[in-house]
């Protein structure tokens, strides 16, 4: 039987994750991002990502042992380090909607919350990451990746890809796009009004 905190984390921890950084996409695109805070603030929404995939794919992909929890928490820290980066960022450039800031709520805690569900699935090698436990703490990176049905693994890095990959390198798009527009209206300086 799959434990109960599997089904939670899998179809409806992730799936959440996914739609709330849609979510958070289609805010950026009514606050017109491209003019307001441009390109750099989507580049910082792709290393959010890229920090948040890296343990996302450790999970999927690898035995989770203390080395992989090192990992998850390594980049929980750095995303949320990159979040602050973000919105002090953005609230000097553009308008961040109280729906946007709820949104980013989901963003910090998706992660947090998903670790957790994790760490209790595997909690001999969460302990051992301490210290703690009866087992010693496995710091290798081990191959598993049957541990999950290939449909779900597929669905899962497809809606990452369509969800959230597409339309933040779209979002980069449209920022640099925004640049080179500015740039050729106002000269190479591109500090126009």
């Amino acid at each position: 039987m799959t434990p109960p905190a599997q089904i939670i984390l899998l179809y409806f921890v992730i799936p959440l994750w996914l739609l709330a950084g849609l979510a958070d996409w289609l805010c950026h695109r009514r606050t017109d991002i491209a003019h307001t805070a441009g390109p750099a603030e989507s580049v910082l929404h792709l290393l959010m990502f890229a920090e948040m995939a890296l343990p996302l794919l450790a999970c999927v992909f690898l035995e989770i042992n203390a080395m992989v929890f090192l990992i998850m928490i390594a980049a929980f820290l750095a995303h949320e380090a990159t979040a602050l980066w973000d919105v002090s960022y953005a609230v000097r450039r553009r308008w961040v909607s109280p729906i946007e800031q709820h949104v980013h709520s989901f963003l910090e805690m998706m992660p947090l919350t998903a670790g957790m569900l994790v760490a209790s699935l595997n909690w001999p090698q969460f302990l051992a990451l301490f210290g703690l436990g009866d087992e010693a703490p496995r710091w290798t990176l081990a191959w598993d990746a049957g541990k999950l049905p290939a449909a779900y693994v597929a669905a899962l890095l497809a809606a990452a890809a369509l969800l959230a990959l597409l339309p933040y390198l779209e979002e980069l798009r449209r920022g640099l796009k925004a640049v080179r527009a500015r740039r050729r209206a106002f000269g190479n300086g591109g500090n126009g009004p």
